[in-house]
């Protein structure tokens, strides 16, 4: 990867989506750190500059329409283009929850951020990405939205449903698909990435797998030759039935 590259992550600041910042990091791409907190996202574009990558702070939070307006505009203003788009920001509001107990805000404040978000964000950059020679949008997905899996009444995510957040990412793989196939004739590349279960904030750091491992999808699907699939949804080494 050239230093050339421009590769926006959102929700950079911490866990998986700073793993993965510094993937792209170590890559040579320079990497815009999306973070509504701007102290924390400062201090990640600080610790990936230190650490001997290229990164900068972007402001953006993802369910605000101005914040995602004045980010499209001040990459454009400052690179002209985007090319990587990792949508990685995302919210779990119903741990531990059983359907028959979620509420409707549980569930407006999931979709606001893993669906709406992603929309919001992928289509005020789409400009930008089409200005790139051939663009990458990886989506942060998981396991828990595939509906093969969930289905199987021995997986373990059917006895953990948290309906809000693995609706919401069943949700994000369609979101994938409707982009993907709407620009398959181009050089973009659109696909869904499953980090696996990763030790983070959102499960209390319950998971067996490490944020940096989780990141590997991700950087692998941002950083996808010619020849990569578009309209997928991947772990880091294989596909994941929808």
């Amino acid at each position: 990867m050239s230093d050339s590259v421009i590769a926006l992550v959102t929700g950079a600041n911490k866990g998986i989506g700073y793993e993965i910042a510094a993937g792209l990091a170590a890559k040579g791409a320079t990497v815009l750190v999306g973070a509504r907190d701007a102290e924390r996202g400062r201090a990640a574009a600080e610790a990936l500059t230190g650490a001997g990558g290229a990164a900068v702070h972007v402001p953006l939070d993802v369910t605000d329409a101005a914040s995602v307006a004045a980010a499209a505009k001040w990459i454009d203003d400052r690179y002209g283009r985007l090319d990587v788009l990792v949508n990685n920001a995302g919210v779990l509001l119903d741990w531990g929850v059983p359907p028959s107990r979620v509420t409707p805000d549980a569930l407006r404040g999931t979709y606001e951020v893993n669906v709406f978000g992603v929309v919001a964000v992928t289509n005020a950059l789409l400009p930008l990405l089409r200005r790139a020679p051939a663009a990458r949008i990886v989506n942060l997905s998981s396991e828990m939205g595939s509906l093969a899996v969930a289905s199987d009444p021995g997986s373990r995510y059917a006895q953990n449903p948290v309906l809000a957040y693995t609706s919401s990412k069943t949700a994000l793989n369609m979101v994938t698909l409707g982009y993907a196939n709407e620009l398959r004739d181009t050089p973009i590349k659109v696909n869904a990435a499953d980090p696996g279960y990763c030790a983070t904030d959102q499960n209390g750091h319950t998971g067996p797998r490490t944020a940096a491992q989780g990141a590997n999808a991700a950087v692998r699907l941002a950083t996808l030759g010619p020849d990569g699939p578009t309209g997928g949804y991947f772990t880091e080494d294989a596909s994941v039935p929808w």
